[in-house]
């Protein structure tokens, strides 16, 4: 499905910052998202690259793929946690446990990012969720990680 318009409102980012163009997949009952972001030379960082055909191509950065972490941990807090920032709700990377970056993504075909929360605390005024994040391009596999985010409701004064 398309962006919603309510929840790129909602979004800690401007749209050109969010960087996917579609929702996939929604699971409240797994606890899982799944989002597509394309891929293209003109991507922030990519697209200052250096380039070398052979020892350094274009790529996707993997600092932006870090930062895609966080967009898919705001599509499931907004549709599976259903946390709103318009209600309070802010959220922070808490811990990369564990970060691989398995192959050069490259600009063309798109990114598809899983994200799957593993353990969800929940409390009144916060969240604790743990995050097992695959992104592929095609068949391979270019980053999987296991992070923690803390979402925190925060009184407006």
């Amino acid at each position: 499905m398309p962006l919603d318009p309510a929840f790129v409102e909602e979004c800690f980012y401007l749209p050109e910052g969010l960087l996917i163009d579609e929702i996939l997949d929604v699971d409240v009952a797994d606890s899982r998202i799944r989002v597509r972001m394309p891929t293209h030379d003109d991507l922030p960082i990519t697209r200052t690259q250096r380039v070398h055909p052979v020892l350094h191509p274009r790529h996707v950065s993997g600092g932006l793929m870090i930062h895609m972490t966080g967009v898919a941990g705001m599509v499931h807090a907004y549709y599976v946690l259903g946390l709103r920032h318009s209600e309070g709700w802010v959220g922070y990377g808490g811990a990369i446990h564990k970060g691989r970056f398995k192959n050069l993504a490259r600009p063309g075909e798109p990114i598809i990012i899983d994200c799957k929360a593993t353990t969800v605390r929940q409390r009144t005024k916060s969240v604790v969720a743990r995050y097992d994040l695959r992104f592929t391009q095609g068949d391979a596999e270019v980053y999987h990680g296991d992070q923690t985010a803390m979402w925190m409701k925060v009184e407006a004064e």
